[in-house]
């Protein structure tokens, strides 16, 4: 069994904004059985919804990170009565939970929309760092079920339960975002002390007891989750700085932040925040066998797949790996939201698939609870296109040369059949009479076709590859546009 691949430091991820950025340099795979099995199975399923919403979306600002005292773009504060005093500014964003009231809320609406879309799962923010509950949580009254939300009365008050139980209604995963990081509990942000950054407020090594609480308190919250909402496929963390560091790690970090800050002014620091993750996880497993646990950016066995965020890797990754990219706005709600073109987006799914990751694709719902209405056409669009071409999608694996100029390839990993991805040219010219893919040869005998059209293409093996030619018949009358997915039987 594969145990722990080490890798130089390729891949620097950049969260939205540049909130944060995550090194990573190993890939610890998990031991257990189950994990591993299901792990296979959600690298089959490609393209997954992710969306954060909540009570911050009234305000149609980032999500949580601008009650963040930290001096960068993404947390500035731009709404209330008076933004430029925190103290009053925090007050007033925590407030916003007496006025959430999202009466559109109909999650059978995504749900569909999702599955027709091609999605397969769904990962849905139950607490973002801010600390506000889009679930029942009986260990905070920050929380949409609150007596005190104008929501709470509402038969779906209980939104996670809500969203869960209607996407697995059609046939999709569930999965729970969840922060480590609450800013809100007194046991992380103490309110005897001004928050400096995103971290804890006091020193956890000086206030054991009070650390030992807010372990207490995320567990509680975590097994919840895994205990209340039925099947959950997925736990995705967020907030990787809530991790165990040793003296090395603070170390590393010290030095190369000191050889930064002429002045000595820290603008981020790490502290050694230990949740007692592999407690978590096992815990989670017991009420969820086999729960793919992604504690993001924190090296272990506890981060089953890799999350690099708003990019696309260069080139294939050895490991189980997503993209959680958005596709329109912000990761919260924006007021007018401009959504990437169905080319950008169906191009980018097959750039990810082709190097073996999957798309978790994000798209904010509104104050009122609704999506706007250029996410359904963007989906729709999807959609469309993946009726036809969905074999070369799903169930499949990276197979090199992944990609070569436009042409991108996947393998099935059960029959091995080869598909060439023709992604149309930036001046909208459509698919050519011939192409060729280089990297690779038909084998003798083989079948090549164009999904969704009927009967097989001729060919021909050369030095610069496989030269494929498409009669002006199927040209005339294209399955699909956008991309073409040419069907190899077998290759050398």
């Amino acid at each position: 069994m594969k145990k722990i691949l080490s890798f130089i430091p390729i891949l620097f991820v950049l969260i939205a904004n540049a909130q944060y950025e995550h090194e990573i340099t190993e890939y610890v795979w998990p031991e257990d059985q189950k994990v591993l099995e299901k792990l296979e199975d959600w690298q089959d399923l490609k393209f997954g919804l992710l969306m954060h919403w909540g009570a911050y979306s009234q305000w149609g600002v980032v999500e949580s990170w601008s009650i963040c005292p930290e001096d960068y773009g993404w947390c500035e504060r731009k709404k209330g009565s008076n933004p430029d005093d925190y103290f009053t500014y925090k007050k007033e964003y925590e407030n916003l939970k007496l006025s959430f009231n999202p009466t559109g809320f109909n999650p059978e609406n995504w749900a569909k929309a999702a599955k027709d879309a091609g999605m397969k799962y769904v990962v849905f923010t139950t607490k973002h760092h801010d600390g506000f509950c889009m679930f029942d949580s009986k260990y905070t009254d920050y929380k949409i079920t609150s007596t005190e939300s104008p929501f709470s009365s509402n038969p779906k008050a209980n939104v996670a339960k809500e969203v869960f139980d209607a996407f697995r209604a059609e046939g999709l995963w569930a999965g729970a975002y969840f922060s480590k990081p609450d800013w809100h509990s007194e046991y992380y942000w103490d309110p005897k002390f001004p928050p400096f950054d995103r971290n804890v407020n006091y020193d956890p090594a000086l206030y054991p007891e009070k650390w030992e609480k807010f372990v207490d308190f995320t567990q509680n919250q975590i097994m919840e989750l895994m205990t209340d909402y039925g099947k959950i496929d997925i736990l995705w963390l967020d907030g990787g700085w809530v991790s165990k560091k040793n003296m090395n790690d603070l170390n590393s970090v010290y030095s190369g932040k000191f050889s930064e800050t002429p002045s000595g002014f820290l603008k981020g620091r790490i502290v050694n925040q230990d949740i007692r993750m592999d407690e978590i996880a096992a815990k989670a497993r017991e009420k969820q066998p086999g729960l793919i646990v992604v504690d993001r950016a924190v090296r272990g066995p506890n981060q089953n797949y890799l999350t690099p965020e708003n990019k696309v890797p260069e080139k294939q990754l050895p490991y189980p790996w997503e993209s959680c990219i958005i596709a329109g706005g912000g990761w919260s709600w924006v007021p007018d939201a401009v959504f990437m073109t169905p080319k950008q987006s169906i191009h980018m799914l097959i750039d990810i698939v082709a190097k073996g990751g999957n798309l978790l694709y994000n798209i904010a719902p509104g104050p009122d609870g609704k999506w706007p209405e250029g996410a359904y056409d963007l989906l729709e669009a999807m959609g469309n296109w993946i009726d036809v071409n969905g074999e070369a999608i799903y169930s499949t694996r990276a197979i090199a040369p992944f990609k070569t100029n436009n042409i991108c390839l996947t393998q099935q990993k059960d029959t091995k059949a080869v598909y060439a991805l023709y992604l149309e040219e930036e001046d909208g010219s459509g698919l050519p009479s011939s192409f060729t893919i280089g990297g690779i040869e038909a084998a003798k005998n083989a079948k090549l076709s164009l999904l969704g059209t009927s009967g097989n293409l001729k060919w021909k093996n050369t030095k610069e590859g496989l030269k494929v030619e498409i009669p002006e018949k199927i040209r005339k009358s294209l399955p699909c546009d956008l991309a073409w997915a040419v069907k190899i039987s077998a290759v050398k």
